[in-house]
Formats: structure tokens, C-alpha cells, sequence
């Protein structure tokens, strides 16, 4: 194909994705696009350490096991962010005010897309590890937004989001989550670890217990074992 003949098709496709009457419909395969690039920045670095670190066997089986996981993270993302932004399209176009987006469309997209992508066991029974790591990431944040909001003026809740008694609260709320957080995962980990994540616990074993053992100087500064 010519030059001239690829100028000409990058000028037509142009013309589609900026015309606007596909703008919504184009928005679906866009956000598609970049959950499925952003799953795959975040997982590899990820992926690729904890493999490198923590798991045994063959170079060869750690690099199927981290293009699994990208896959699986970069894939997940993807299928949300289609389901969403579908759900958001039909609903703001075909919902009880058509044209308008309604106060809930954005919570109820993200439930279905959440139960179909991301509330599905594998044909095991078990709960894949990744989805289990990115519901968990998400969980968090909704947790702290949530009590953010719970403390704003104007927003939160009666009483504590009074102005003097929500810059009390926001001031002191932080050193005392981040040393209950911090007593809850050590206890955890000394007495319940089969219960905490798996990149978690193996984390805390190669810190706390793994400290615990040595013999010689080639293991205790140089090697963990």
C-alpha cells in the first residue's frame, strides 16, 4: 500500500472517530483499550518481582506465570471497562430519563461489571489470586473515600462532619488506622496466616520469620537462605 493510499485511510478513520455521533459508542472500545493497557503497566512490575523473589522452579515456568498474570489483569480490566461503559451508555440512552445520565448509573454499571468479571470463581471453585488483589486494592480505597466523606461538611454524617468536630477527626483519624491496620495484619500473621493473601503473607514470611533463621554469615547478611 502506497504512502499516498495510508494517508488517506488514516484521514477517513480520523474522520470517523472524531465524528461525534459514534463519540460514545467509540468511548466503549477506547476505555477497553486503555484498562487493557494499564492492566498490563501495573501487573508485569509486579508480577516480575514477586516471581523473581518469592517463587521457586525454571525461569521458563516464572515467565509463563507472569505473562498469566498480565494477561489475566490486563484482559480483567478490559472486559470491565467495556461492561461498564456499555451499561452507562444504555442506561443514559434507554434508562427513565433517555439522554440524561441518572444518579446511579455509574453504581449499577459497576456492580454488573464487578459480578461478571471480577465475582467469578475459576472452574476449581477457587477465587483467582488477581482478581482477588485488584477487588481487595479497590476495597481499600472505597473504604478511605468513604470516611473522607463521612467527616466532610455538608456531606458526611450528623455530628461528625461538623466543621471543629471533623478537623478533629480527619487530624487524628490516621495515626490511629495506620497503628490498628499494623496491629491487626501482625496478628493476623502470627497466628492466622493461612487467612491473609498469598503475596501478603509471603511478603511477612520473608521480613518477620525468615529473620528468624541463619547459619552462617552467607545467610544472615549476603542471602535470605
Amino acid at each position: 500500500m502506497s504512502s499516498t493510499a495510508l494517508e488517506s485511510l488514516k484521514a477517513y478513520v480520523e474522520q470517523i472517530i472524531l465524528d461525534p455521533k459514534y463519540r460514545d459508542v467509540l468511548a466503549i472500545v477506547k476505555g477497553a483499550r486503555n484498562g487493557a493497557v494499564y492492566g498490563a503497566k501495573v501487573r508485569f512490575p509486579h508480577a516480575l518481582v514477586m516471581m523473581l523473589l518469592f517463587r521457586s522452579g525454571t525461569l521458563r515456568e516464572k515467565a509463563k506465570l507472569i505473562f498469566r498474570a498480565t494477561k489475566t489483569h490486563a484482559t480483567n480490566l478490559a472486559k470491565f471497562a467495556t461492561i461498564y461503559k456499555t451499561v452507562c451508555y444504555l442506561l443514559r440512552h434507554y434508562g427513565t430519563t433517555p439522554g440524561k445520565e441518572g444518579p446511579y448509573d455509574s453504581f449499577f454499571a459497576g456492580l454488573l461489571g464487578g459480578y461478571v468479571v471480577f465475582g467469578q470463581r475459576s472452574r476449581k471453585g477457587k477465587i483467582p489470586s488477581v482478581n482477588q488483589q485488584i477487588v481487595v486494592y479497590v476495597f481499600a480505597r472505597v473504604v478511605l473515600a468513604l470516611a473522607r466523606l463521612a467527616v466532610k461538611p455538608g456531606y458526611g454524617l450528623p455530628g461528625v462532619s461538623e466543621p471543629n468536630n471533623s478537623t478533629a477527626i480527619s487530624h487524628y483519624a490516621w495515626p490511629v488506622f495506620a497503628a490498628v491496620s499494623w496491629a491487626s495484619v501482625m496478628h493476623l500473621f502470627r497466628w492466622h496466616d493461612a487467612e491473609l493473601q498469598p503475596s501478603l503473607r509471603s511478603s511477612m514470611v520473608y521480613i518477620y520469620r525468615d529473620a528468624d533463621t541463619w547459619d552462617g554469615l552467607r545467610n544472615f547478611l549476603w542471602h535470605n537462605k
